[in-house]
């Protein structure tokens, strides 16, 4: 991976995204786009729009979510301890003992989520891995209720502290990977279609607020209409101890991008895909969702009159939690595969069932 794409990878996932507040990361986004793209814009509700031979005769859309899970203040006690929410799916049993950063108006202020000393646990307290979120709190240190609010304030966010470290064998492990990972590499697909012959309109968009429901895409993909709209997510990597291939379908980490049957995908553009894919001697796995995949291809599924959709992954281990990991082979690999797919991508291509 060339230094400056690395570089923008690395500060992508450095920075803080939570669902609605994805701003400082989008501007991240934007000005690598801007390298690449003929046009970059942000629309009202944050969306980084860049877009690539205009005029093509063919609308591609790639969305991938900017936004992260993450945490929000709810309540400061008068010791001066944060009560917090849930920002997106977040894995509550392990919350405890975390470091975390808040996002005051003064800054970012670190803190730590406290737990109850073993010590001083019941049995039955020891034995259970359950605990609810309103009953977690975090420390910054504050001697009081009054001194807490000079730094933080009820709806400010909070991420947990655990950025970039890299493992043996092309493995990376950071928060926040779903699905940063996918703007990366919607971003990424701009550099690599620069200056190339396509057919193509490609509108690469870095959608907010996938974790709370999509909204970002589906507001993104009515205002473009796309006929053809690919979403790059992280997808279950079932080569870790717990996670059932036969409930999701086998994918492993180094074995290339995920690509997904079911209803929510046009079976044309899958063939397609997986005719570049074999093309290009790009490895790439399957796994199948025999219902809506709950990712931004639903939104382009079905805005306005619909447009052929496909999701294309990451396999990423341990997702939702603070170690999610990813082989930056798979991620580079998607980025290919999806550049070469639109270099292929004529008018008149059929993708009616």
């Amino acid at each position: 991976m060339k230094a400056d794409t690395m570089k923008f990878l690395k500060d992508l996932l450095a920075t803080p995204t939570p669902s609605g507040y994805e701003a400082e990361g989008q501007g991240i986004v934007s000005k690598y786009m801007s390298k690449y793209a003929d046009d970059v814009s942000t629309d009202v509700h944050g969306n980084v729009h860049g877009v690539l031979n205009k005029g093509g005769k063919v609308k591609v859309m790639l969305a991938g979510h900017c936004d992260e899970i993450g945490l929000m203040i709810m309540h400061v006690d008068d010791k001066g301890f944060l009560y917090f929410s849930a920002v997106g799916g977040v894995n509550v049993p392990i919350l405890q003992g975390e470091r975390v950063i808040v996002y005051g108006a003064k800054g970012p202020i670190p803190g730590v989520i406290g737990v109850k000393p073993i010590h001083l646990m019941t049995a039955k307290e020891r034995e259970s891995s359950e605990s609810k979120i309103e009953s977690l709190w975090i420390d910054i240190g504050a001697k009081d209720k009054k001194d807490a609010l000079k730094f933080v304030e009820p709806g400010d966010i909070a991420t947990i502290n655990n950025g970039w470290t890299e493992l043996k064998n092309d493995l990376i492990s950071c928060r926040g990977f779903d699905d940063r990972i996918g703007a990366f590499i919607i971003a990424d697909v701009l550099r690599l279609l620069k200056g190339q012959k396509i057919s193509a309109e490609v509108h690469a968009v870095s959608t907010v607020q996938e974790e709370i429901g999509l909204r970002g895409a589906i507001t993104a993909s009515k205002s473009i209409q796309p006929e053809i709209g690919i979403a790059v997510d992280v997808g279950f990597a079932t080569d870790a101890p717990n996670v059932d291939a036969k409930k999701v379908g086998e994918a492993k980490l180094g074995c290339g991008p995920i690509l997904h049957r079911g209803p929510n995908f046009n079976h044309k553009l899958y063939e397609k895909i997986n005719k570049t894919a074999k093309k290009s001697k790009i490895e790439v796995q399957m796994q199948p969702i025999p219902r809506g995949s709950g990712t931004d291809a639903n939104a382009m599924q079905m805005s306005s009159s619909g447009c052929a959709a496909a999701l294309i992954s990451v396999p990423n281990r341990y997702m939702h939690s603070p170690v999610e990991v990813v082989n930056i082979k798979d991620v580079e690999n998607c980025v290919k595969l999806i550049a070469d797919f639109i270099m292929t991508v004529k008018p008149g291509d059929k993708y009616i069932p």
